[in-house]
């Protein structure tokens, strides 16, 4: 086995590090450079599979979950994580409308046959507190069903986290200002449009109200047992990094991520085999090349 490395428990945000003061680390505008950005982001991601070696020598089972503003930047985040990760080991899930057999379950259900096995890593990209948050302000649930999540929802996490399931809640917060600008990004971006529903615009009318749903969810859902960490994330850059250092930071993992392999030397090649000719298959061509 490698030998042991600790999970890595430095912050990289208004601290004086190896690459400078802090202040050196922000542009004009007070955001994340992306020269340290990049290279910092590098260097975590690197962590993170090192840890995903380790989940899935160990059987460890992770839920990372996500919520937060509309536009708040989860997105990015959850890309991050992913990006340098075995995909067999990770899953994202992002579960739309439930259907009308669904809704007659037990609320929770369609959220549990998406919980990890040993040796995985499962990320909600929205979870069961739609019910603290857009189900509550937009009156897709009653009452009675609202109140009832408010006092199940502490012992559901806690039947989870005594199964042995690492469970991670964090929630981005976004400025008024700064989400109103990235509304107006995409509105102007065709290739990112698709990110605001009518959902969101509706959200845009009920800030206020939002943020009522979210102080409640905060005060009947913040135990012990499950935290939630909440992340401001106007700056994306430093978000990101906050956000992939602290899930480090709660995963007790050793380094033991192989070494550089050596491959052997390829075989001869067959004397006897005689590839087709080229003009009896479809090859793309290099359309970017034609005058």
């Amino acid at each position: 086995m490698a030998k042991a490395k600790d999970s890595p428990k430095e912050k990289t945000n208004n601290k004086v590090t190896a690459n400078g003061k802090a202040s050196d680390l922000r542009n004009k505008k007070g955001r994340l450079r992306k020269r340290f950005y990049e290279a910092e982001l590098e260097r975590l991601q690197l962590e993170l599979v090192r840890m995903q070696y380790w989940v899935k020598e160990k059987g460890l089972r992770i839920v990372l979950l996500f919520e937060g503003r509309d536009a708040a930047g989860k997105g990015g985040i959850i890309k991050r994580i992913t990006e340098p990760l075995n995909p067999r080991g990770v899953r994202l899930v992002a579960l739309g409308t439930p259907n009308d057999r669904e809704r007659t379950q037990w609320y929770f259900q369609r959220y549990v046959e998406h919980l990890p096995a040993a040796g995985e890593i499962v990320i909600f990209d929205r979870s069961w507190y739609n019910r603290a948050g857009v189900e509550r302000v937009m009156g897709f649930c009653t009452d009675e069903q609202y109140w009832e999540f408010l006092h199940s929802c502490p012992e559901f996490e806690r039947m989870l986290v005594r199964s042995g399931i690492i469970l991670l809640k964090y929630w981005l917060s976004v400025s008024d200002e700064e989400q109103e600008a990235r509304f107006r990004s995409r509105a102007e971006d065709p290739t990112r449009r698709w990110k605001l529903s009518p959902m969101d615009l509706e959200s845009r009318k009920r800030w206020v109200e939002y943020s009522k749903a979210k102080d409640m969810m905060m005060a009947h859902t913040d135990i012990p047992e499950s935290r939630w960490y909440q992340i401001e994330s106007d700056d994306k850059r430093a978000a990101r990094l906050i956000c992939i250092n602290h899930i480090l930071s709660m995963v007790n993992y050793q380094d033991i991520m192989p070494g550089v392999l050596e491959l052997d030397e390829r075989p001869p090649g067959d004397v006897h085999y005689v590839r087709p000719p080229k003009d009896q298959h479809i090859f793309l061509n290099e359309y970017f090349l034609k005058s």
